[in-house]
């Protein structure tokens, strides 16, 4: 299993579309992919997951993968994130 925290940096957060590209990202990978914010972790690839989360500009999350391309999935992820989900 990888793991890495990352902060988000776009002004809303992940939500609506910036969720959709996140999932869609996240899809594209075979590991199964989480995201844990405090004491809760919710699968990656479900919508209606992530946006339960209520994730805002300025907090940090933790991305977890497992799998055969869990590294390349985190890497990946982070730089969706960092990139501020090109808005």
């Amino acid at each position: 299993m990888t793991q890495r925290e990352v902060t988000i940096t776009n002004n809303i957060g992940l939500h609506a579309r910036p969720a959709t590209f996140f999932i869609q990202k996240a899809n594209s990978f075979k590991s199964s992919i989480w995201i844990e914010k405090d004491d809760r972790k919710v699968n990656a690839k479900s919508l209606l997951g992530v946006l339960s989360m209520g994730i805002a500009k300025g907090m940090t999350v933790t991305l977890l993968a497992d799998g055969q391309d869990e590294n390349t999935a985190i890497d990946e992820l982070v730089a969706l994130v960092q990139t501020g989900f090109a808005e």
